[in-house]
């Protein structure tokens, strides 16, 4: 489990093809203060990645063919910048909300503009997903946790405010740049409890 809170920028150091899909090795100074061991849990822009061979400021990571079709992680080249987050330990602090690193969908960015010192931005969603934005609920974009501010029939809007746009690679987005989504647990749970409630006893 994750928070969305990232804890670092990380670099693509490479990436290579494996049978299985690709080997990515991923860098960054603050790696040696996660305490990686083999096999642990990492967020790499929302996507619950394994570590593997973790030493230093480095690990890698084998990201399936399905893990690449279906998130923005097949986009990823040699230098590009992705958002890290180790996994939640016990006692650590929920600055964000419950996330699972289990990307949904990809969200694209439509829209944005300057609002002051902060940013708006507009992201369309698939038709299947939109059901589960909520005007102040939770979500998670390439793994950072975010607040919806106003959501129309497959599209949100959020208000980002600088720290956000520094400490993550949101700030970098271009107008339609797809990036992961991951909605809030509690809304699947939430349908998933109604779809399977017991029909109420008829008096006889």
């Amino acid at each position: 489990m994750f928070t969305g809170i990232v804890k670092a920028l990380g670099r693509i150091a490479d990436t290579t093809p494996s049978p299985a899909g690709r080997r990515m090795i991923i860098e960054a100074e603050a790696i040696a203060d996660f305490g990686l061991h083999e096999g642990d849990s990492v967020a790499v822009n929302g996507v619950c990645l394994t570590a593997l061979a973790p030493s230093g400021a480095r690990f890698a990571a084998d990201v399936s063919h399905e893990t690449l079709d279906l998130t923005s992680l097949g986009r990823l080249e040699t230098g590009s910048t992705v958002n890290l987050e180790p996994a939640l330990r016990a006692g650590d602090p929920l600055g964000g909300h419950l996330v699972s690193g289990h990307v949904d969908g990809l969200a694209r960015l439509v829209e944005q503009h300057a609002d002051g010192d902060n940013r708006r931005m507009r992201f369309e969603v698939p038709v299947a997903l939109a059901r589960y934005i909520s005007h102040k609920g939770s979500v998670t974009l390439d793994g950072v946790s975010l607040t919806v501010n106003k959501v129309g029939d497959t599209t949100f809007e959020l208000n980002l405010i600088p720290h956000t746009l520094a400490v993550t690679t949101l700030g970098r987005l271009d107008t339609g740049d797809a990036v992961n989504l991951e909605v809030d647990q509690l809304a699947r749970i939430l349908e998933r409890l109604l779809e399977t409630r017991p029909s109420e006893p008829r008096n006889s």
